[in-house]
């Protein structure tokens, strides 16, 4: 037990946070590679003007991953 200024602290309360930071990792890495895998495919889509492209790409680089989803339900999606 570990005792911080009148706060008890047991180690085994502690051994499920590896596991967390672990799979947060994990998340983060997915969704940076979505984001990612969003800028190239817009940067790449042949869209009927380039101002409708550099609109798109700012939306995703600023809104980060709300852009992206965004994008790929708004555009990726359409056929």
């Amino acid at each position: 037990m570990i005792n911080f200024s009148g706060m008890n602290f047991y180690m085994q309360d502690w051994f499920f946070l590896p596991g967390f930071m672990m799979f947060g990792g994990i998340i983060a890495a997915l969704l940076l590679a979505f984001w990612i895998w969003m800028i190239v495919d817009c940067a790449k889509r042949n869209f009927k003007n380039n101002t409708e492209k550099v609109v798109w790409i700012l939306v995703i680089l600023f809104a980060k991953i709300i852009g992206a989803v965004i994008y790929f339900f708004v555009v990726k999606n359409r056929k």
